[in-house]
């Protein structure tokens, strides 16, 4: 089962809050290089020295857009842990698919950093470290809650499925392959459980 809260508190001020907004808004508008302060400051309806105030330069504005996100849109997804690890894998694909896939914004916003990130390095960087890194570390905790997958190295299995899952993201979704290179979302998702669940655990 897939518990889905209304999101976590974040402890973010309301201004804060209504201040990332309207930068994603930017961000994804008119791209990192292009996107400043004064553009912020009017889509988010707030002074410049509001603005600067609660995010000293635009470099902190899109970490802390980059973590807001993570936290608002993917890691707070809990995924219970039922006795077989098959339905949980299961479980987690396709919970991880169906908020990815059914946000537009956040697939728009992966795009952003995919595009930024030769010119902007640290923008990447900002994002492993708030997204992928947690959400790594969360599924290799998820994979050691089950010994009897008998796995050599959970966090390698971890950084495997969720390669794999991006990857399904960026062919069918991101770079607009799904007519080139379709592949039923259900089908994806079995074959990844039966790579790390064998038969004979399966029961």
């Amino acid at each position: 089962m897939v518990r889905t809260p209304s999101h976590p508190e974040t402890g973010m001020a309301p201004k804060a809050e209504q201040i990332l907004q309207g930068a994603i808004r930017e961000f994804l508008a008119h791209g990192f290089a292009a996107t400043s302060m004064d553009r912020v400051a009017k889509a988010a309806g707030v002074s410049k020295a509001t603005l600067y105030n609660h995010f000293g330069d635009k470099e902190s504005l899109f970490g802390a857009l980059t973590e807001y996100l993570g936290e608002k849109r993917i890691l707070y997804l809990a995924i219970d842990r039922p006795a077989d690890p098959a339905n949980f894998l299961r479980n987690w694909a396709t919970a991880v698919l169906n908020q990815m896939l059914g946000d537009p914004e956040l697939l728009c916003f992966v795009r952003l950093i995919i595009g930024e990130s030769g010119r902007f390095p640290e923008l990447a960087k900002t994002f492993i470290r708030n997204i992928a890194k947690p959400g790594i570390e969360r599924l290799t905790r998820d994979l050691e809650f089950y010994p009897q997958l008998k796995l050599a190295d959970p966090e390698v299995v971890a950084r495997m499925l969720i390669g794999a899952i991006v990857h399904y993201i960026l062919t069918q979704e991101i770079m607009h392959g799904a007519e080139i290179l379709p592949m039923d979302r259900d089908r994806y998702i079995d074959g990844l459980v039966s790579l790390v669940v064998k038969s004979e655990n399966r029961g």
